[in-house]
Order: C-alpha cells, then structure tokens, then sequence
C-alpha cells in the first residue's frame, strides 16, 4: 500500500532531497537565511543558530525580508529606470520569492541574470527552479575568487562586459574577513564594469558611536556570528561606501535599507537590527 502524504516526516523528506556533499550537521549561511525567510530548505543546526540570533535580535526576520525588499527595489530601478538588461547576482543564496531574473524579466523578458554561489544546495535548487530558461543561469564559484567568476563560461556567455552591467552584492561582502581582502576584491570586480553600469551593495553595519547601544548590539551579533557560522563583519560606513570606490552613490546613500527610495507597502519597523543593515547603490561614470 503507498504511503499517504500525512504519514510522512516533512523533516525525513528534506533529507531525503539533499544534494550530494551537503553536511546538514553544519550550520550553513544560506539556510540560516531561509529560515529566517520562512523558507523550508533548512536543518536543525541552521534552525539552532538562527535561534541564537533571535535571542539577541528579535527582529531579524524583518531584516531578512527588508533586504529582499531592497533588493526588489534596487533591480526593478535598474531594470525600468537606468535601462540595465543584464546582471551578475554574486551571493545569491537559495531561491525564493522575487528573485533578481523574474523582477527584471517582468520589465524586459530578454533581461539576463546569472546567479552566483559557492554553496552546492543553492546551486542544485537554482538548476532545478532555472531549468527552463536560456536567459538565466546559476553557477558555483567563490567571491574570493573573482576572476574565476568574470572568466566562467556561463557568464562569458550571458553577460556582455562592453554593456552596461547590474553587480548585485547582496550580503555577501560581509561574510569576508577583513585579512580576506573584501575592497581588494570589489575593486576588481568594479573593474571588470563598463561606464554606464551599477554596483548595488547590502551589508551588516556597525554605526559606532552615532549609535553607542546599537553598536553593542551590533559587535555582540558579530562575536555569536563567527563563534557560529565562520564570518561576518558588521563594518563602519566608511569601510562600506569604500566598496563603490570612485563610483556615484545614488540618493539616498548608503542608508538602512527600508530608506532606500522606499514602496508604501514596504516594512518600517525601527528594531533592534533597522541601523545594523544598510545598502546603497553606485553608477560607474
């Protein structure tokens, strides 16, 4: 006889679908951020730090959701104000709802994406939801390593260096360690760019003594962070806007991320986490 659906463990069914080479043991940055989300491609130990963090601040989902707003806001400017048509999302962490291709192909459904990340469940997941489509694809590769991005096939095929480019940097540079060199990498990256192309960066943020309260809150949040999940660096304003280079940030700055030209419907909520995520958005002259 075939088991009905209510007798079967959700929990076992996600086993049961995890891709070759996933230790589920091990917190995992991307899975923390799906549950945070909502989402359901996470595990117990993924669920045990995102706790962690609850404990310390209570409204990180709101911050998750508020950088997928922002990052909703971000594309759909660059899609259907300033006229880009193709973007590189390094970071991309695992699908869900809204992401980069399906906003900007709702503006021009030739726009092209590819999706970059080293982790080997958002590259399976990504496959599987990207299947169908030629304009957009998802590849495995490590910020670290930026030329082994700019060189891939994949990207060489979809992206045209001589055309403007949407960079898409959303939490990801935070995860890299000051001795990792992060401004080393963006800066080859920025180079990579043609005039005319957009550099949009997410980031965990230290405000310092602006915010003496906030910043504990920020500096305790960034020691659970590496005791857990390896790094994160909630870094100054200055150490982020130094990601843009010489490149025009757009009004409003770099800011918290619900002020970034903000919809009515977004979420405001002032927490604990509204001053210790910021984002912004540059154009290469």
């Amino acid at each position: 006889m075939p088991d009905r659906d209510e007798d079967r463990n959700p929990i076992e069914d996600r086993q049961d679908r995890v891709p070759p080479g996933i230790d589920t043991s091990k917190p995992n940055i991307s899975r923390v951020y799906d549950f945070m989300l909502g989402g359901k491609d996470n595990f117990a130990a993924d669920r045990q730090v995102a706790e962690m963090a609850l404990k310390i601040a209570p409204d990180a989902p709101a911050a998750a959701r508020s950088n997928r707003e922002f990052l909703r806001r971000v594309v759909r400017h660059l899609a259907a104000e300033a006229g880009i048509r193709q973007f590189l999302d390094i970071g991309s962490g695992l699908p869900t709802q809204g992401n980069v291709h399906e906003i900007a192909q709702e503006i021009d459904p030739e726009a092209r994406v590819v999706y970059v990340d080293n982790d080997p469940m958002v590259l399976a997941h990504g496959r599987a939801i990207l299947a169908i489509t030629e304009t957009t694809t998802v590849i495995q590769a490590d910020i670290r390593e930026p030329d082994k991005i700019l060189d891939h096939p994949e990207v060489r095929r979809l992206i045209d260096f001589t055309e403007p480019v949407g960079l898409l940097l959303f939490s990801i540079l935070h995860h890299l360690n000051d001795d990792e060199d992060p401004g080393g990498i963006a800066d080859r990256l920025r180079a990579a760019l043609p005039p005319g192309s957009y550099v949009a960066v997410s980031h965990f943020h230290n405000p310092g003594a602006e915010r003496p309260v906030v910043s504990q809150q920020a500096a305790e949040a960034e020691r659970i962070f590496n005791e857990n999940l390896g790094t994160g660096r909630w870094r100054t304003g200055e150490e982020i806007l130094a990601y843009f280079g010489d490149m025009e940030v757009l009004e409003p700055g770099l800011v918290p991320l619900v002020e970034w030209r903000p919809d009515a419907y977004d979420n405001h909520e002032v927490g604990i986490t509204y001053y210790t995520y910021v984002g912004g958005v540059a154009r290469k002259p």
